[in-house]
């Protein structure tokens, strides 16, 4: 499948109306897993080009709450759109409709329990204990074939599933990071409209952040390209670069343009 290089955005003018960033973390923002003296430099010359950044990612909460003190975002959705921490707050906003979430943690075992007793080969992520509107298990070694049927099993459940290049996240059905940040957008920066952000992944877990009906402007970095027959939605464009470098290679067009 052929996708459109991040060089075409320029040429379509896509940047004009850009107001903000909006990004994956692990395998767009990391490079080999890790942050880099490059992606910080980049941060803080987007700052000084008055483009903010927020961090929508599957990472779990206590990770989240975390980052967004030290980062220089507006805020960060974790677990897929199940909560938000806003910059400078001191407590996170529950996005996911969730009566009560320690009957909710419950459940989410119960369904991790019994996908294990078809998987047997299943690893509970260490940062579980960490989270609190979804289950992870790794994604080490899993086939196509094997995800698609944790996804059949989960939505007979009637659970959520998706999965990224580290995790798979067992969720609540109506929770993606496209939804959450509709929600995030539309309760604290009513300013601005989809039409005026880029939406930035690497992974089926962003595919919601991808869906141009709502997200006009959507960027893959380049190792996106591992998922293209996965995703429900493919990004408007795909960087050269993978990862933290790809995410470079975007922010240095969106500032050459603008500047």
């Amino acid at each position: 499948m052929a996708f459109t290089p991040i060089q075409q955005a320029i040429t379509n003018n896509c940047f004009n109306n850009l107001c903000l960033i909006v990004t994956d973390l692990d395998g767009t923002l990391t490079q080999g897993g890790k942050f880099t003296a490059n992606l910080l430099q980049t941060f803080a010359d987007l700052s000084s080009a008055k483009i903010p950044l927020m961090i929508v990612t599957g990472r779990s909460a206590g990770w989240v709450s975390g980052l967004v003190s030290y980062l220089p975002v507006l805020g960060a959705i974790a677990e897929n759109g199940g909560i938000y921490y806003a910059a400078g707050e001191p407590e996170p906003v529950l996005l996911s409709s969730i009566p009560d979430l320690g009957v909710h943690r419950q459940q989410l075992a119960e369904v991790y329990q019994h996908l294990q007793s078809e998987f047997p080969q299943l690893q509970e992520s260490t940062d579980n204990r960490f989270r609190l509107t979804d289950w992870t298990f790794n994604n080490h070694q899993l086939t196509i074939t094997q995800l698609e049927s944790l996804a059949t099993l989960c939505k007979a459940l009637g659970w959520g599933f998706t999965y990224s290049s580290v995790h798979c996240h067992i969720q609540a059905a109506s929770q993606n990071k496209g939804t959450s940040l509709i929600k995030v957008l539309d309760n604290y920066f009513p300013q601005y409209s989809p039409e005026q952000l880029v939406t930035v992944g690497d992974s089926p877990n962003d595919a919601s952040l991808f869906n141009r009906a709502v997200f006009p402007l959507s960027v893959g970095v380049a190792n996106i390209l591992d998922y293209a027959n996965e995703l429900t939605y493919q990004p408007a464009y795909v960087t050269q670069a993978a990862e933290a470098e790809g995410f470079f290679e975007l922010a240095q067009l969106i500032l050459s343009h603008l500047g």
